[in-house]
């Protein structure tokens, strides 16, 4: 199956953005079958701010990102959200997220079997 995880926390203060990551990584650890998009509206675009540090023993949202990435999901960041929050794709993302805009997501939207909204 086809899944499109779509992300509107940022990535500390709550935890929908840590449970969104860790259910669309579950879903391509469950079946080898299941693909993954992920896209990140408003403050969510944040977790895929490259060089993250946070406090031992805390999640790291960066790195659970990449993790998503390295199992072959696709991540895009809201263009319009990343320029309101003035972020590029040149030099702040992590590798492998991409600058992504309405347009795809309605692209994604159309290509999933199921669109979660977390």
């Amino acid at each position: 199956m086809k899944f499109l995880f779509v992300l509107h926390d940022p990535p500390y203060g709550t935890e929908r953005t840590y449970n969104g990551l860790r259910w669309a990584t579950q879903m391509l650890t469950a079946d080898a079958g299941h693909q993954v998009k992920m896209f990140l509206f408003g403050d969510a675009v944040v977790a895929a701010r490259d060089g993250q540090s946070v406090p031992n023993g805390f999640y790291n949202i960066g790195r659970m990102t990449r993790s998503l990435l390295a199992k072959g999901a696709t991540v895009g960041s809201c263009g319009a959200c990343l320029d309101a929050r003035g972020m590029s794709e040149e030099n702040q993302l992590l590798a492998g997220v991409h600058r992504s805009s309405m347009a795809e997501l309605a692209e994604w939207t159309a290509w999933a079997d199921q669109t979660i909204n977390v």
